[in-house]
């Protein structure tokens, strides 16, 4: 494929845009989903191949559903819900089966550079973190309700911190003395257990933990990944880009072996159940231009995979 893509920088730069496109198989009469529309940076180049196909794209985001507007058009629907009800969704839609399915599972560079939000620790602001504005909890409800077994789980499973109970212990002592509701405080109150010379790693490791929590973005991704067989045509393409390795990891299981943990199921007859045809043997990865160019892609691994004909 030979048509340039030009970056989209005024709101979200979408990451190995072109990979995206290509893995997806686009055809003008197709019908495509995009699961996580962000800055909508992947959905309008998918959009400019269509010609009598329609494209549906998920957010849950306030902010997303007005800069959705910006690309309406008769083959574009915007569908404000988590991806998690993917198939009821696009059975309300009319939209079963569909060509091929886009999920960019990583935070738009607006979320992490609007403060107010609190996905990012460059700046001061709310602990929130809440990707659904509307969702009851915000990170800092977990900073200042949850247990210590409860803290030490999450900064150790999704954050893969190496002292998270030491954290824990930390976070519990100092809510004691006041509330922890903002980035600042949070910061503070953690810095006895941030190395030194490797604060921004660590901090960025105690944020992706909080911000997996509030969202239940391992439960959604799962939920959402066990759809997929229903809503795809036989043949149709499933592209997945993962930013850390529990998610990748849930992919990569799933993709294989039609499950997230354990071996391959076999019936009484010995025959297996994998939905799908793995097309990427390792993941794709971004270029040194693009990474240079992008920071966020540097740790962005991209799964394709087909979904059999007789599934």
């Amino acid at each position: 494929m030979s048509t340039s893509y030009p970056n989209d920088t005024a709101y979200h730069r979408p990451v190995m845009l072109r990979e995206c496109l290509d893995a997806l198989d686009l055809r003008p009469g197709g019908r495509y989903v995009d699961v996580t529309f962000g800055g909508g940076g992947h959905s309008a180049r998918i959009l400019e191949h269509l010609t009598t196909g329609h494209l549906y794209s998920f957010d849950q985001d306030a902010d997303a559903e007005a800069e959705a507007a910006r690309l309406a058009r008769p083959q574009f629907t915007f569908i404000r819900a988590n991806f998690r009800d993917l198939h009821a969704e696009l059975a309300r839609h009319d939209a079963l089966p569909v060509d091929g399915l886009l999920a960019d599972l990583g935070v738009s560079s607006h979320q992490f550079d609007t403060p107010e939000r609190g996905f990012s620790t460059r700046f001061d602001g709310p602990l929130d973190m809440r990707m659904n504005p509307e969702a009851a909890q915000t990170a800092a409800d977990i900073v200042q309700d949850y247990s210590e077994a409860e803290l030490h789980r999450i900064f150790g499973m999704y954050g893969e911190v190496t002292n998270a109970r030491t954290l824990a212990a930390t976070v519990v002592a100092a809510r004691r003395g006041r509330a922890i509701t903002t980035i600042a405080e949070l910061k503070k109150a953690i810095a006895p257990c941030t190395p030194r010379g490797k604060e921004n790693k660590y901090l960025a490791q105690v944020f992706q933990a909080l911000r997996i929590e509030v969202n239940e973005e391992m439960e959604a991704l799962q939920e959402m990944l066990l759809q997929t067989a229903q809503v795809l045509r036989p043949g149709g393409r499933l592209v997945v880009m993962s930013y850390h390795s529990l998610e990748d990891r849930l992919v990569k299981n799933y993709l294989a072996k039609g499950k997230f943990f354990g071996e391959v199921e076999k019936d009484l007859f010995g025959n297996t159940h994998q939905p799908f045809t793995v097309l990427t043997r390792k993941p794709i990865e971004a270029t040194a231009a693009e990474i240079a160019e992008n920071s966020r892609a540097r740790s962005a691994k991209l799964r394709v995979a087909e979904l059999k004909m007789n599934n």
